[in-house]
């Protein structure tokens, strides 16, 4: 084999390979592949837009078994969450999962994710990177016992209109049940499937876990069933566009997380990227409360995360943000022509006060390519409230049968 193809054969071996690649390498029309957490993942299977308008109007069916997954369980598993995380994990009941964050001891945060209570004393936590060492440290003094489970539990995503159309007909039977940020195990294969009505497109969504041996018989399984539904299985950019129209941020994309920032002034504390809410000042000690409390009644908090509608129609991706057109205030981190909203939105991160108190007169930069040569576009924008995208049927109980 010649040094060439052997460079070849490298690339096209990169990465490990989830449960359900040999699914996905057979769809891979496009052979687009990212790196997601060190796994092989498809950034589109077969074309971007119409992988994105089978989210919105069918039902999409997305790999998330790189996200990292972390098994915390003892008797002391609520007050270690307690301790890590923002919010008040006592209110979090058995069968429920709430989206929450966690910070270091000055505030920044070294994550977002969701916390699922399986039992009493089991929690399962799902982030974007990895922190094993972190929360091992954070458990001294506690009774409780976290493993990772990235590589173990296989999970898909499914998502939109007819998601829960294609779960009836799988014979997931109770399924309709299930309300928002619920979680429910169901019979597969001789085994258990948990089923979390969770997703990242702020539609109407589900999120499957079950052991890596019975992935491809649930991947089977759904796509036979949700095949009278239009289901078609997707990649990362449609997912991405649908996420940016629900405002959802990610990690080290919309913020630096406090281990990845080589730079101080690139860390953010909640406040600073629409995360605050989380923050519950009742419950006890946490990781960071002093420092987040302590910038908030101090006044120190240097940014605000913002959601623009820019005039115009080309989508204003990583553009900076000028006030007056004169002094840079800011940095686009996402942006899209939103074919659901009809409108050109994004997601930014502003130095205070503007986009705290000063909201007027805000322009961006755009540079787009028009017949090969870069055209410099200045084009004014405007805040407004995310979602951009807000859908009844996310929420309804029990979902139609799209």
């Amino acid at each position: 084999m010649t040094d060439r193809r052997k460079a070849q054969s490298h690339i096209d071996q990169l990465r490990l390979e989830t449960p359900f690649h040999p699914r996905l390498q057979a769809l891979a029309q496009q052979n687009d592949w990212y790196d997601w957490a060190g796994y092989k993942a498809p950034a589109s299977l077969w074309d971007e837009e119409l992988e994105y308008f089978a989210i919105r109007s069918q039902a999409a069916l997305f790999d998330i078994s790189p996200m990292v997954k972390y098994r915390i369980e003892g008797r002391d598993a609520e007050a270690y969450c307690n301790r890590l995380t923002l919010r008040d994990v006592a209110k979090l009941r058995v069968g429920r999962v709430h989206y929450t964050a966690w910070c270091d001891e000055e505030g920044h945060v070294l994550d977002d994710g969701t916390l699922f209570r399986l039992a009493g004393d089991r929690f399962r936590l799902c982030c974007q990177e990895r922190h094993l060492p972190w929360l091992l440290d954070s458990a001294i003094g506690f009774d409780v016992e976290i493993a990772e489970e990235t590589e173990t539990l296989a999970g898909l995503a499914v998502q939109g209109p007819t998601a829960f159309a294609v779960l009836c007909s799988a014979g997931f039977e109770g399924i309709e049940r299930l309300r928002p940020f619920d979680i429910a195990d169901f019979q597969h294969a001789g085994g258990v499937v948990t089923i979390s009505r969770t997703g990242f497109t702020g539609d109407l969504g589900y999120e499957l876990f079950v052991d890596a041996g019975s992935a491809l018989s649930l991947w089977d399984r759904l796509m036979d069933a949700g095949h009278q539904h239009g289901i078609r299985a997707i990649g990362y950019t449609a997912l991405n566009r649908a996420r940016i129209e629900a405002g959802f941020i990610v990690a080290n994309a919309d913020f630096i997380t406090a281990e990845h920032a080589i730079r101080a002034d690139r860390v953010r504390m909640p406040d600073e990227i629409g995360l605050g809410w989380m923050v519950d000042a009742e419950k006890g000690h946490f990781n960071g409360r002093r420092a987040i409390l302590a910038a908030r009644s101090g006044g120190t908090l240097q940014h605000v995360l913002v959601g623009l509608e820019i005039e115009g129609n080309v989508p204003a991706e990583h553009a900076i943000v000028y006030h007056r057109k004169k002094r840079e205030v800011g940095l686009v981190t996402a942006a899209i022509w939103s074919p659901t909203a009809k409108r050109n939105v994004a997601i930014a991160s502003l130095q205070r006060p503007h986009g705290d108190t000063v909201i007027d007169d805000l322009w961006v930069e755009i540079y787009a390519l028009l017949e090969l040569q870069y055209v410099k576009l200045m084009k004014r924008a405007r805040i407004i409230e995310r979602p951009f995208v807000k859908l009844a049927r996310r929420g309804a109980t029990p979902p139609g049968m799209s």
